[in-house]
């Protein structure tokens, strides 16, 4: 292996620093929020305070212990922004159904395949919607397959 020179070496250094903070620079496209009008009326909501404390779930979701562990696409799908530390997962798979996931820390938002990571935390805080005839969303009880395709670790 030739040697390198001391400027060339540090040509190459500062190169590479220069990309990495360029790489780091770039912003991922914006994903918009998802409103869901929910057809079921409850007072107190993810996003929701009492005092001085955030809600992360609600009635009808279903409390996972992560302790950390990731969570994953159940299908091919997209991931969007809902409110409070929760984000919308839906597919076309299953057109009838969202998937409302809180407390996930950083989670991947856009287009992902069935199996990617979508994120990962303490708890999780599942909600399995279905459209209702009049356009809104009613919270219903997950399978317990969809579950363990979303909370199965690879």
């Amino acid at each position: 292996m030739a040697k390198m020179g001391k400027t060339s070496l540090w040509r190459n250094l500062w190169e590479s620093c220069l990309l990495i903070l360029a790489a780091g620079c770039v912003q991922p496209p914006e994903v918009p929020p998802r409103a869901i009008q929910l057809h079921q009326k409850w007072g107190l909501q993810p996003g929701s305070e009492v005092a001085g404390f955030k809600i992360s779930g609600g009635l009808g979701d279903i409390s996972i212990e992560l302790a950390g562990k990731s969570v994953r696409a159940p299908f091919d799908g997209k991931v969007q922004p809902n409110q409070a530390d929760c984000v919308v997962f839906s597919s076309s798979e299953v057109p009838a159904y969202l998937f409302r996931l809180c407390g996930l820390k950083r989670p991947q938002l856009g287009d992902l395949q069935a199996g990617d990571v979508i994120g990962s935390g303490q708890a999780l805080q599942f909600a399995a919607l279905r459209r209702q005839p009049d356009g809104s969303w009613a919270i219903v009880e997950p399978a317990v397959d969809l579950l363990e395709r979303t909370i199965r670790q690879q």
